[in-house]
């Protein structure tokens, strides 16, 4: 009776230790082939300013990205020069920047496709507290720039092709100094976070996007002393590189442009979600945010509102 009893609680356990097992595998499969849906699609190259990565913002969008796609992004974050130049290459599937007219030099060559209007902030000069060129009562960003020139007070520049040195360029000549040099003027070569740590090492003045200011500034001793001026409007755009293009001006590129990867890329940043998160991205800890989102919008009012 006992053993009768002993073997029918082995069956019991075995049967449910049985159930359990199938439950999990089921389980365990349901999870695989959901995951599986997005797994595979293989791995695109983003090329973008050093801006969108010092801030923090792609460290948001890009996990989302990948969850929602199954495409795995490989960023490189270099001045906008030299992800245009790795568009043009096919070293990049798609890229997201910040100097219009280099944009469309690239997409009129027909080495650029879909590109859209994403999101904008502005650029800001900033220097020592001590504000040594009087720059802060300066009526624009030329008129600070000139003032730097004529005290010769030091000046930091990125200096590498970025979206951010054409900006400072064109404020240069507008200023009417064509090339700027002498022991005053340093080029660091370098990105945006990089570049403002030189000048509140040097106690230097630099022209930043304000997005990757705010994120840096507790550890800065740099002041926004020219703000708000047109000519500061900084515009992102997100576009494919064309693989047309790469076959016929680069046939023995390296790689397959990633066409699908990219368009992908490209309807995500403009989409509600992404652009919901970008109008939200730096309010927590800066009061307000770093970017602010621009899909859909028309351009031209966009610089005439600015």
């Amino acid at each position: 009776m006992h053993l009768r009893k002993k073997s029918a609680f082995m069956v019991f356990f075995l049967t449910t230790l049985l159930m359990v097992f199938i439950v999990t595998s089921c389980g365990n499969k349901s999870l695989s082939d959901s995951q599986g849906e997005n797994q595979g699609k293989g791995e695109i190259i983003l090329a973008t300013t050093t801006s969108t990565q010092d801030t923090g913002l792609l460290d948001v969008l890009i996990p989302l990205f990948e969850q929602k796609t199954g495409y795995k992004v490989k960023t490189i974050a270099v001045g906008t020069g030299q992800a245009l130049a790795m568009g043009e290459r096919g070293d990049a599937d798609v890229m997201l920047v910040h100097a219009p007219e280099a944009e469309m030099e690239l997409v009129k060559k027909g080495a650029a496709i879909n590109r859209m209007l994403v999101m904008h902030n502005d650029f800001v000069v900033v220097g020592p507290p001590e504000d040594p060129a009087g720059i802060r009562k300066a009526k624009s960003a030329a008129e600070a720039f000139k003032l730097i020139a004529q005290k010769q007070a030091l000046f930091i520049s990125r200096g590498d092709d970025s979206g951010t040195h054409k900006k400072e360029l064109q404020i240069w000549k507008q200023a009417g100094v064509e090339n700027p040099e002498g022991k005053w003027y340093q080029s660091t070569g370098q990105g945006m976070g990089a570049t403002l740590d030189i000048a509140s090492e040097k106690g230097g003045y630099t022209l930043t996007d304000r997005g990757t200011y705010l994120a840096k500034k507790d550890d800065l001793r740099l002041e926004i002393l020219v703000e708000g001026a047109k000519e500061l409007l900084n515009i992102y755009h997100v576009m494919q590189t064309n693989p047309e293009y790469v076959k016929k001006t680069n046939p023995n590129a390296a790689r397959m442009i990633n066409s699908e990867g990219a368009k992908a890329f490209v309807d995500f940043m403009v989409s509600e979600e992404a652009q919901k998160i970008i109008g939200e991205f730096g309010k927590d800890k800066f009061g307000q945010p770093l970017f602010f989102p621009d899909a859909g919008k028309d351009e031209g009012e966009l610089l005439k509102g600015e």
